[in-house]
């Protein structure tokens, strides 16, 4: 379940990571369901609390040339996140959408327990579907 957890917590940085197809696989392994889907969400949550912190800090180095976001890239997640708010954080789970999302929510100061609270959901939702997934079309090829 360690590596479980780390897997998912890497996945949601920023780094590139697959933890559906480990939750799948570790499923496969032992289908506790509970236990998987819940270390699954804490390591994703985690790690995208995680892109909150950075970009909570982000903010003081946007001047500086190694700034990996361009001042037109910031105003456009600026007027992304003005738009849909903090609502748009139920979003967290999309592959490439979901990363800068919590990093604008720490841009944009929202709260942590708001932020948690949606990333969590988010997150918990995305893994319950993959585990529903996993067995109702892995389940043959697992016991076999």
């Amino acid at each position: 379940m360690l590596s479980l957890f780390l897997v998912a917590l890497a996945s949601a940085t920023l780094l590139p990571g697959g933890s559906e197809v480990w939750l799948a696989r570790q499923w496969c392994q032992d289908p506790s369901g509970l236990g998987l889907w819940a270390v699954a969400t804490a390591g994703n949550s985690l790690g995208s609390l995680i892109n909150v912190a950075l970009g909570r800090y982000a903010r003081h180095s946007q001047a500086r040339r190694w700034f990996p976001v361009s001042p037109r890239g910031l105003a456009r997640g600026e007027r992304w996140y003005h738009r849909y708010g903090e609502w748009s954080l139920l979003l967290a789970w999309a592959p490439v959408i979901g990363d800068p999302l919590t990093v604008l929510a720490g841009i944009f100061r929202l709260a942590w327990w708001r932020a948690a609270a949606l990333i969590v959901v988010a997150k918990g939702g995305r893994y319950g579907v993959v585990l529903w997934l996993a067995e109702a079309w892995l389940a043959p090829l697992c016991r076999a």
